[in-house]
């Protein structure tokens, strides 16, 4: 037990750790408590591009790639665009032989724009539109997921050639996480329902189609799952609809995706996704349940997003005012516009303040943001420096994913930049949105 811990005094005040897993490999403080993220110390670049800033370790990205890799060899490791994309990430992601998953026309433009190969891509969602579906067609991307009948019918309609498509499944598994991205029960927007008989159904549909070339199924439980439990039991369920398929049909279909949804951690102490235990499982669970059904094993895909970049990204404030009434309140130049995800999901987020060393023990404050919503919260309750002022310097880890992509102009606040750091290298991925650009759009 440290001298800090027999102190409470003592250890408010104890700053100079960091904090594990929330942060990108290889972050560390200095010896005046200087956070430097990729080797560049956060103030500096903070003083360079501005705040709010969003800084991405891209080495970090690739590691994470390579983990997904070498945790599943054979397999097709898919990453899941929506979490963030920009055309430096999909360079990244081809160079390290990832497929890419996308759900728009303008995901599919990123990636055309740095010649991402058509065959690597896969496109989803549940209501693709016909600007959608005739982009991936030109791109001959390598499968379109599809998730309606009446998608079915556009898709078949307007393909030249065999296109290969997959059948997105709802397996009626239950991932135990937030509503709002729990995409494996039966009641939600995705998917062919597995009990109902309309994913059975939805099978025989492409099948009928001459235009199109049912390849597998696919299915998606959600975002923040924890359990490897849950991906066997999907599987599980899916290689019996794939051995129903055999039956009815005398097609063997030959690939087998998992979607994503692989949790990493927010706070301190929360765990890591199990990589090699779920590679583990799974597989087990597929060649199991194959072997019982007497199926030759499909190949697996799987789509991580938030799992490759969440922890590579670390947010930057500047503060802009405190104020003492109920709570402290530690108000920055950022907000809800860059970071929805504390209102939409009632994610939770650690906080530090850096570039300077506290005069002051730890308090709790709430970090809120610059917009007209008294729910533009940052983080809720979160230990600061008692003398936090403005014009300090706040960083937010964890803010690799759904940060950028679900960013708004809300009070018609410009985007912030995404600065990349790579190796001692610092490049700026997307500048910051101007005025102009806010005004360039307004025609009428």
């Amino acid at each position: 037990m440290s001298l800090a811990d027999l102190l409470p005094s003592m250890r408010s005040m104890v700053q100079s750790r960091l904090e594990e897993n929330v942060w990108p490999g290889g972050t560390t403080v200095d010896e005046r408590g200087e956070l430097l993220v990729g080797g560049h110390r956060v103030t500096e670049l903070a003083g360079r591009f501005g705040t709010p800033l969003q800084i991405v370790d891209l080495a970090d990205v690739r590691r994470r790639c390579r983990a997904y890799r070498a945790a599943l060899p054979g397999a097709e490791v898919a990453y899941a665009s929506k979490a963030f994309l920009c055309r430096a990430v999909a360079r990244l992601v081809d160079a390290e032989g990832l497929s890419l998953d996308v759900c728009s026309a303008g995901e599919l433009a990123v990636a055309r724009s740095v010649g991402f190969p058509g065959w690597r891509v896969l496109l989803h969602g549940n209501a693709k539109t016909p600007e959608d579906l005739k982009a991936a067609l030109a791109h001959r991307v390598g499968r379109i997921v599809v998730d309606s009948l009446d998608e079915v019918d556009h898709v078949a309609a307007l393909a030249r050639d065999r296109q290969r498509v997959l059948v997105r499944v709802t397996p009626g598994v239950d991932g135990g996480t937030h509503a709002a991205v729990t995409t494996g029960v039966e009641d939600q927007k995705f998917g062919f329902p597995l009990s109902t008989g309309a994913a059975a159904a939805a099978v025989r549909h492409v099948l009928r189609q001459p235009s199109l070339r049912l390849v597998g199924l696919h299915t998606h439980l959600g975002s923040q799952l924890r359990r490897v439990a849950d991906f066997e039991l999907a599987a599980r369920r899916l290689v019996a609809l794939l051995a129903a398929v055999r039956d009815e049909h005398g097609l063997e279909l030959p690939e087998l995706n998992l979607g994503g949804g692989h949790a990493v951690p927010q706070l301190p102490g929360e765990d890591d996704f199990d990589l090699a235990g779920f590679a583990h499982r799974v597989r087990a669970a597929v060649h199991d349940e194959c072997a019982r059904h007497r199926l030759r094993p499909p190949r697996l895909t799987v789509e991580p997003g938030r799992a490759l970049v969440a922890s590579a990204g670390v947010t930057v404030y500047r503060v802009v005012a405190v104020k003492h009434a109920v709570r402290t309140f530690v108000a920055v130049d950022g907000g809800m516009s860059d970071n929805p995800r504390p209102a939409l999901y009632g994610a939770r987020y650690l906080v530090r303040m850096v570039g300077r060393p506290p005069a002051a023990p730890l308090r709790t404050a709430t970090v809120v943001g610059r917009h007209c919503e008294a729910g533009d919260v940052i983080a809720r309750d979160v230990p600061l420096p008692a003398d936090v002022r403005a014009g300090d310097v706040l960083a937010v880890p964890g803010t690799g994913a759904y940060h950028h992509s679900l960013a708004s102009n809300y009070n018609l606040v410009g985007r912030p930049p995404v600065v990349g750091v790579d190796n001692g290298a610092v490049q700026l991925l997307v500048r910051r949105e101007t005025e102009e650009d806010l005004l360039r759009r307004d025609v009428g």
